[in-house]
């Protein structure tokens, strides 16, 4: 979010109500909320929900973006609904609004060991890693025209086959 905000203008503000920094994107006539939440990982569904409800977003209306440790790192797929996959934040997310939502997973990798998990998500990538989770929210940036005009469908087969074009 921080670089389709730096891309289009757009400031993110404090907004308690929200538990999160929000920002708003006019796309047209449509508004597009960007939320950043100020909680927990695991306690984000209660902004997501804040947001949803104050601003009557529909299941339909929200994509979620967030990091996968079971895809290599640069890879990036487009999911309807699913598992949270023991995703703390999803699993929050599930808990306040339900699991039907779009999804926007960024690959991160796995350290190898469960006992690692926590350390190497709050950690910083490598530098080799950083650039290729960069490259693969390029690829997602340039999907955006496909979902903001609602083919979800299109954004998944360009992404998801890395032919972003």
């Amino acid at each position: 979010m921080d670089c389709l905000s730096e891309r289009e203008g757009l400031r993110f503000a404090h907004e308690p109500a929200m538990h999160g920094e929000l920002a708003q994107w006019r796309v047209g006539l449509d508004t597009i909320y960007l939320l950043k939440p100020l909680t927990y990982m695991n306690r984000s569904g209660m902004a997501v929900q804040a947001v949803m409800a104050y601003y009557k977003i529909a299941m339909d209306g929200l994509m979620v973006v967030h990091d996968e440790l079971e895809f290599a790192p640069g890879v990036a797929r487009l999911k309807k609904g699913g598992g949270h996959g023991g995703h703390n934040g999803l699993r929050d997310i599930f808990s306040h609004v339900g699991p039907a939502f779009l999804r926007l997973r960024l690959g991160i990798g796995h350290p190898g060991d469960r006992s690692l998990v926590l350390g190497y998500v709050l950690d910083r990538p490598c530098l080799n890693d950083r650039q290729v989770i960069d490259a693969a929210i390029d690829r997602s940036m340039a999907i955006l025209p496909c979902l903001v005009t609602g083919d979800e469908q299109r954004a998944m087969n360009l992404l998801n086959t890395k032919t972003v074009v």
